[in-house]
């Protein structure tokens, strides 16, 4: 249960915060240049910072942010709001600072995040899986309707891949062979189906000019303190992680891999820390196919929970083929080509410059739809092999 100070400032992130970052981006968009933030709208970036310094100071101060988890990462969620929304509106920038400047916030935010356990910013989790609605309206950055676009269409995908986690997750103590594996195979695949479906849906609808102009940079890396967080991302859930280690297109004994995981955990919920390590120590369900193929092949639960699988194998390498052609290339990469180099620095939410980054998806994309490359050890050839032993 949120302490009274706690209430009073979610009521203002719910409320005024909203309301004078919808006012901003609106004159940001009504510009002929719309990168152009600094020495815009300067008396309401004073209000946002002036009003919600002053909820942080008084939390800051009182050194109790509720009692329990729930009202503890309501807090960090906040925080980590106010502080993104001071970063997109240019009044704080890492690349120019060694340390934050706000001093309160950072120190609520790091009290916080090391108390529950996760990095001291706002998370996908606090506008995704746990953004609690009251009478219907979510937490959100602005009242544009991208934006809410945006946040609900991630959070049923992101609800789809943990039940196919789930239901993968199901069959490790039931084993490979079991037939009633089939339930799950299917519960798995289903899911899998609503993502694309959400995917095609929020690629259709999203405008890229306001996706990529007034949603996008809320999500830019900020300092806590001394230290410079990411930017939240889509993937900062354990469900696709564990898709990715169920399957076995990804291990957590590759290198690349292994590194991702290390630096999404403080991103994810504790719950979800604790659900990936668990992942971590199954064998994967390929590797369990693959092991019985010799032998095996031929009896009509292999064939048949074995094509099961490799029906999931397909749908989730086109979730992973819509995110990175669809999403980052047009939403991201082409709207940035005519950016002058300036503005190209601090550009996406990772961090580092957009090419380092469409690298790096490009690399994930590929483990997911088992691609071959030569640089890099796909299950390309394993799931060839299984392919071929159904028939």
């Amino acid at each position: 249960m949120m302490g009274s100070l706690a209430e009073g400032f979610d009521r203002w992130i719910r409320g005024a915060f909203v309301e004078m970052n919808s006012a901003l981006e609106e004159l940001y968009f009504a510009q002929g240049d719309r990168g152009r933030v600094e020495g815009v709208g300067d008396a309401i970036k004073q209000a946002l910072h002036d009003e919600g310094h002053a909820h942080v100071v008084a939390l800051w101060r009182e050194g109790n942010t509720g009692d329990g988890f729930e009202s503890a990462f309501g807090v960090l969620g906040n925080v980590g709001m106010y502080l993104a929304a001071l970063r997109r509106h240019e009044l704080t920038n890492p690349a120019r600072e060694e340390r934050s400047p706000f001093r309160e916030a950072s120190s609520l935010a790091l009290d916080v995040g090391t108390a529950i356990g996760m990095a001291p910013r706002f998370a996908t989790a606090h506008l995704a899986t746990h953004n609690r609605a009251i009478h219907g309206v979510r937490k959100s950055f602005t009242d544009l309707a991208d934006e809410f676009l945006f946040i609900d269409e991630n959070a049923r995908g992101i609800l789809a891949f943990q039940r196919a986690a789930d239901a993968l997750g199901r069959i490790v103590p039931l084993g490979v062979t079991n037939p009633v594996a089939d339930t799950l195979f299917a519960a798995a695949a289903d899911a899998l189906r609503e993502v694309i479906a959400i995917n095609r849906r929020l690629f259709d609808q999203l405008d890229v000019a306001r996706f990529f102009w007034s949603v996008r940079p809320y999500y830019k890396p900020y300092r806590v303190g001394r230290q410079e967080y990411r930017g939240a991302n889509a993937g900062d859930f354990s469900g696709i992680n564990e898709i990715d280690l169920l399957l076995g297109l990804c291990r957590a004994s590759d290198p690349y891999y292994a590194q991702l995981l290390v630096d999404k955990m403080a991103f994810m919920l504790p719950g979800d820390q604790a659900r990936l390590r668990d992942t971590m120590r199954h064998r994967s369900l390929m590797d369990e196919f693959l092991a019985l193929a010799a032998d095996h092949a031929g009896a009509d639960w292999f064939q048949a929970n074995a094509r099961a699988f490799l029906d999931i194998c397909d749908l989730y390498a086109e979730t992973a083929r819509q995110h990175h052609d669809a999403l980052v290339r047009r939403f991201i990469e082409e709207p940035s080509a005519g950016l002058p180099e300036n503005r190209m620095a601090g550009l996406t939410a990772s961090g580092p410059p957009l090419a380092v980054l469409l690298r790096s998806l490009e690399t994930l994309r590929d483990f997911r739809m088992a691609a071959p490359r030569p640089d890099i050890e796909t299950r390309a050839d394993d799931l060839a092999r299984l392919r071929a032993a159904v028939g």
